[in-house]
């Protein structure tokens, strides 16, 4: 069966022809009718430490905010406000990159600060209709939660982006990993002893906007992030997607498939999964399972290898 999911794939992929966040968006076009009528996009990755992933979810807002409307951006991890980027990106107040040295560890990257940079330079040239971060300070709405009521953190997480888009009616893009953006009524992330089960924040955001909440995984097949990722196992849905010969491509989920695709992609699966901690010689235990591609995700961006964020510690200037 996966000799026929492969040639499938290969034959709907749609090749990206770049991922530079400044390169003609182009080859993004199909992300047209799919997104259009959407309220919240998600754009999540199986890992954050992968220049090429990060490059691409750039390449994505800048298409949902260039020519869909898209006004909010909710970068999962820390409080735009708290670090200041927020008064950045709407009167330059600030350097940015000292900015993101007082952010978690995973915004402190050249490629997040291209998007802070990017975003200040949009609304220098569209000053009466800017782009912004949703205000998702995390407040929990009143609540209190421990580090470890994961579940909790995820309801919170979705109901933080509710209810900027109640307040402000904007369109969102959503920022994050896919342990959180995938529509996971439930997943379970692994490893952990015992592993974790239950919803996540896009399962609560699809339940909110229906069809008005549109999931994009983004997945690789090797390289460094930036430990050495060595190619997945046969049965991750990546080993899969790595078949086509294709170095990056663009995948609806949402499209006709044959009934022997149809039933790869409903199937149970798993898929890489691969946070800061991170072992190359037990992969197969990073990932995310209890669920099927497509419930998880209505588009994937696949890149096929891939290499390290440039950290901004190690970067000069």
């Amino acid at each position: 069966m996966t000799e026929t999911v492969a040639r499938w794939i290969g034959r709907h992929a749609h090749p990206l022809t770049a991922l530079d966040p400044e390169a003609p968006l182009t080859d993004l076009s199909p992300l047209a009718d799919i997104v259009r009528d959407a309220e919240v996009v998600a754009v999540g990755a199986s890992t954050r430490q992968a220049h090429e992933l990060s490059a691409l979810s750039h390449r994505v807002l800048r298409v949902l905010v260039e020519e869909w409307g898209f006004r909010s951006l909710a970068l999962e991890g820390d409080d735009a406000s708290r670090v200041g980027l927020d008064a950045y990106v709407r009167a330059g107040t600030g350097d940015p990159r000292a900015l993101l040295a007082g952010a978690r560890s995973f915004w402190q990257t050249e490629e997040i600060l291209d998007v802070i940079r990017w975003m200040r330079s949009y609304n220098r040239r569209h000053p009466d209709d800017p782009v912004r971060f949703a205000g998702t300070g995390h407040s929990h709405g009143g609540r209190a939660f421990e580090p470890d009521d994961l579940a909790g953190i995820e309801l919170s997480l979705a109901e933080d982006t509710i209810r900027w888009h109640e307040r402000t009616a904007e369109k969102i893009v959503y920022w994050g990993g896919i342990a959180h953006t995938a529509n996971g009524n439930p997943r379970t992330v692994s490893p952990s002893s015992p592993p974790l089960t239950h919803r996540n924040a896009g399962s609560y955001l699809r339940e909110h906007f229906g069809a008005g909440y549109v999931s994009i995984g983004l997945t690789f097949h090797h390289g460094m992030a930036p430990h050495r990722v060595p190619a997945p196992p046969a049965e991750f849905a990546d080993a899969v997607l790595g078949r086509t010969g294709l170095d990056a491509y663009l995948l609806n989920l949402r499209a006709d498939a044959p009934v022997p695709v149809r039933t790869w992609l409903d199937a149970p699966t798993r898929t890489r999964l691969i946070g800061p901690h991170y072992d190359p010689d037990d992969d197969a235990a990073h990932h995310l399972s209890g669920g099927s591609l497509a419930d998880w995700f209505d588009v994937i961006l696949h890149v096929q290898v891939v290499t390290p964020v440039g950290f901004l510690s190690r970067a000069k200037g």
